[in-house]
């Protein structure tokens, strides 16, 4: 018989908190039985160029070079305690252009506040601008609709956000909020006139001709010309 084998204990190294790369491969398996789970229960639907995928043999085979490929995750520890996620998600979702303390005077149809010159060692100057080109500015940082300052989770991710939230309130006893047509969200073209009087929409040449958008193309694409008049 041969010797018995001693267990001896390996520390880990200093600051190590998950095995990311078993994790990421947990992740993918899940990620991908679930997925396949969808497809089998008629969940998912497929059209246009994708339609082709609704052939069960087709998606398994669209499926399997993500099987074999190495997803990347990105974990770490968890927040300190329900306070410190409260002020860590406050500083994005209640987050403006400029905090109030930054602002330091409104005279003459002006306005002067502080701001930081990291080109210049971080340095805190002033900077004094007329009223409107500080609204429009300011504009510049609010989002157009259909966007999102932060992602939700929980109870308030996109995808169930409605059914869960209903059934919160059932279980509440809670009647769903009635939104007044005065509350509904205004476009920031709105906001921009109702601030500065300025419509966006308008021409700004003839005042009468309103901007409708034809299309729109991403960054560093060129826009498609008018098509060939016929001879």
């Amino acid at each position: 018989m041969g010797s018995p084998r001693t267990a001896r204990w390996v520390s880990c190294r200093p600051g190590f908190f998950l095995p990311v790369r078993v994790l990421s491969r947990l992740f993918r398996r899940l990620f991908l039985q679930q997925l396949r789970q969808a497809f089998d229960a008629g969940k998912l639907h497929f059209f246009n160029s994708l339609a082709a995928l609704q052939d069960p043999d087709s998606f398994a085979s669209y499926l399997a070079p993500a099987a074999q490929a190495e997803w990347v995750v990105y974990a770490k520890p968890p927040f300190g305690g329900p306070q410190q996620v409260l002020q860590y998600l406050g500083r994005y979702t209640h987050r403006v252009a400029i905090s109030n303390n930054r602002l330091l005077e409104l005279s003459d149809d002006a306005v002067t506040f502080a701001w930081k010159d990291y080109r210049h060692e971080s340095r805190n100057k002033t900077m004094r601008l007329d009223a409107q080109e500080f609204t429009r500015r300011f504009l510049l940082h609010v989002l157009p609709t259909g966007f999102q300052r932060i992602r939700h989770y929980g109870l308030l991710a996109n995808r169930y956000r409605e059914v869960k939230l209903d059934h919160c309130r059932q279980l509440l006893g809670t009647p769903a909020p009635v939104l007044a047509l005065s509350d509904a969200p205004m476009d920031y073209r709105d906001r921009y006139q109702r601030l500065t009087g300025v419509s966006l929409r308008d021409c700004p040449h003839c005042g009468r001709g309103q901007m409708v958008r034809i299309e729109s193309f991403l960054p560093g694409t060129l826009p498609r010309g008018p098509p060939p008049t016929p001879s």
